[in-house]
């Protein structure tokens, strides 16, 4: 099992960065990949950011790239997401997930956190 805790959510204005953490739990958080999704109000949720265990490779949607970076710290057991340049439709709730098996579907999720971007 692994638990996890995102933090960092809030009300910003547009134009206004962000960042964003996820305490993780349970497991050897280095021996896993991470990844980040968002789900608006009367959307899917959908792909923002991972991460592999080691946090050599990232990858990103086309729609976040040059925006929103993710990264890990092995030491904290942590991943944050950081995020610049905040649009309104950034809004969502952002929920951190981990990748255990490696390959499917996430494994393990967070309850999420809300990131309201204000116009």
């Amino acid at each position: 099992q692994v638990q996890l805790v995102e933090s960092g959510g809030g009300l910003v204005q547009a134009g206004g960065s962000l960042r964003l953490s996820c305490a993780a739990s349970g497991r050897t958080f280095s021996s896993y990949a991470m990844a980040w999704f968002r789900q608006a109000p009367g959307k899917e949720r959908g792909f923002v950011a991972a991460i592999n265990w080691g946090g050599g490779d990232t990858y990103y949607p086309d729609s976040v790239k040059g925006r929103i970076t993710i990264s890990r710290d092995n030491a904290k057991n942590t991943v944050y997401l950081q995020m610049i340049s905040l649009k309104p439709e950034d809004t969502a709730v952002y929920y951190c997930a981990a990748d255990v098996t490696g390959g499917g579907p996430m494994d393990f999720w967070g309850k999420g956190t809300q990131v309201t971007v204000s116009s």
